[in-house]
This record gives structure tokens, sequence and C-alpha cells, in this order.
């Protein structure tokens, strides 16, 4: 069963390649930006979460795939790297994954001349523990 937090993930690195979530009830397409802010997911990002949850995720679907968020937070399903990309995908427990990566349909990726995706970086945390290592008060 994925967790909140790795379905968050999920997103946040799809987000970052310019793929939306499309939201229930035909809300539309929703693409936070900036993802990150400071360490920890943006204020737009954690709107567009609140916008997913207030279905519980059904019918929220990042745009590509099939599974819904909801149905991601479920014990069906798990989050684990493609193997083509890397990126994370929605996989399901049992049985195997007939769906393609969300990465099929952008034609530049996977692309190693760019950085990956990634999750938020606390900066004052690696600052803190590089300082640390090296006996820096």
């Amino acid at each position: 069963m994925a967790s909140q937090e790795q379905v968050r993930d999920f997103l946040a690195h799809w987000f970052q390649l310019g793929k939306p979530v499309v939201l229930a009830e035909d809300r539309g397409e929703y693409l936070p930006e900036p993802i990150f802010q400071g360490g920890h997911y943006s204020r737009s990002f954690e709107d567009c979460w609140h916008k997913i949850m207030v279905t519980s995720g059904q019918d929220c679907y990042l745009k590509g795939t099939t599974q819904s968020v909801g149905e991601m937070l479920s014990p069906a399903w798990d989050v684990m790297p493609c193997a083509r990309c890397e990126m994370p995908i929605a996989v399901p427990t049992v049985g195997t994954m007939a769906r393609l990566c969300p990465c099929n349909d952008l034609p530049t990726w996977p692309n190693t001349e760019v950085p990956m995706p990634r999750t938020a970086v606390d900066s004052e945390y690696q600052l803190r523990t590089l300082r640390e290592r090296l006996g820096i008060a």
C-alpha cells in the first residue's frame, strides 16, 4: 500500500516534468507552481493536494494514467521506480502491470542530460549536518 507521503512524492516528481493532475467532478487540470519552497512543499502544492483530497482522491489522477489517487492510497497499489526511466509509478500489489509508465507520452523523457526530478531539499538541515561532520560550530 502506498502511503500518503509516497503518493505526494509521486505527484511532485511528475509535476516537475509538467504532468498535471486531472481533478474529479470536471474541475479541470491542475499543475502547481512552484512545487517546493524552502525545503518543503509549496503552498500551491498543498492547495493542489487539498483539492485532490476533497474527494478522497476518487476520480483524481495524474494525466496519462488511469488509476486514481484514491486507488493509489488503497492496499491494492504501491509506488515503485519505473524500470525504464526510474520515475515513481503506481503498480498493483497483486498481478502484473498492464499500464504504461506516465513517461510514455513525454517524447523527450527519459533524458539523462538533465537532472532527474527530486523531492524537496532542506538546505538548512544539509548545511547543519555538514558543519557537524566538519566539527564547525
